[in-house]
């Protein structure tokens, strides 16, 4: 049985005067998952992040977080969510607990509640015998936390992160990713990342691909990875122009010429990998078999990498 929806958006479109920058995305994402929209810079992750956070208004389409018109019910959205942008929000010259408290006259806490949830969110995040301390001299790592605990302070049903491990080390990645676990886990809450990060999406529960404004993909990273096929073999050679249509010709197999690189997807990378040595031995500089990956299936679904623009993919 499905979970009930936390966000629901219906062919929204957003433009900045003639540019493109959401193209009729419409998704569904479930309360109490981790769900990141994944794509390059420019393709649409952080005015869709915008539109869902209420600093933009809908241009077209509808978005609903918890059954909510975010065009309509734009107070009772921002009371149900808990925003976590990639800019720095905190102030450095004040502490820890002064950030949160700042944080919490914004929800109208205060006195033993406020006290109370300071504490519990201190403790979860590793922040409380850095509690007096000026935020300044805290590692990066150790900000995102206080950004963290001022997003969740008034209990947020949703979670929404731009960009969260900008500036992290690996080793403060995974806090992070541990912390927002818990949160899904222990409390239901709904997390909502935008992230460029192949390896930060693998932790997610579900993935959106955006590509150019475009929704090109929606589904659990296995289930994206099995998309793309059993096997993927990769060949470099002098002559890509050339042995690509020749494979295609002997072989049968559908041969992707990408990035100076020929790509064969297929169910049986052994056999065909053998099968490619033996019949162009001399064309072939290098061939490689392997699992598909994330970038992969961005590299199948948009016919360029992550980091590249879709006009130098040749």
């Amino acid at each position: 049985m499905n979970r009930p929806r936390a966000v629901e958006i219906r062919g929204v479109s957003h433009r900045y005067d003639q540019r493109r920058a959401l193209a009729d995305v419409s998704l569904e994402i479930q309360q109490g998952e981790i769900f990141v929209f994944l794509g390059p810079n420019g393709g649409g992750k952080t005015t869709l992040f915008r539109l869902l956070s209420t600093l933009l208004p809908v241009q077209t389409g509808t978005i609903h977080v918890l059954g909510l018109d975010a065009s309509r019910q734009l107070l009772a959205v921002r009371a149900a969510l808990g925003v976590v942008f990639q800019s720095p929000s905190v102030d450095p010259k004040l502490t820890v607990a002064e950030n949160v408290r700042c944080q919490a006259v914004l929800y109208g806490l205060r006195g033993r509640e406020l006290r109370r949830r300071e504490t519990e969110l201190l403790a979860q995040l590793g922040l409380a015998e850095r509690s007096r301390e000026r935020v300044e001299r805290l590692s990066g790592g150790l900000r995102r936390r206080v950004e963290l605990a001022k997003g969740m302070l008034h209990r947020p049903r949703v979670l929404l992160l731009d960009e969260p491990s900008t500036g992290l080390d690996p080793a403060a990645r995974g806090d992070l990713w541990q912390y927002l676990g818990h949160l899904r886990d222990e409390f239901g809450v709904t997390v909502i990342l935008t992230s460029h990060l192949l390896e930060e999406a693998e932790r997610a529960d579900r993935i959106a691909i955006l590509s150019e404004g475009q929704l090109v993909a929606v589904d659990t990273p296995p289930a994206l990875r099995a998309s793309v096929g059993g096997d993927l073999i990769t060949i470099q050679c002098r002559q890509p122009g050339e042995l690509g249509p020749q494979i295609q010709r002997q072989l049968g197999l559908a041969v992707q010429q990408f990035d100076g690189q020929l790509r064969v997807e297929t169910p049986d990378g052994t056999r065909w990998l053998a099968s490619i040595m033996e019949q162009f031995p001399g064309q072939v500089d290098s061939i490689t078999l392997g699992k598909p990956t994330l970038e992969d299936v961005f590299i199948h679904r948009t016919g360029h990498r992550l980091w590249q623009p879709a006009d130098q993919t040749r």
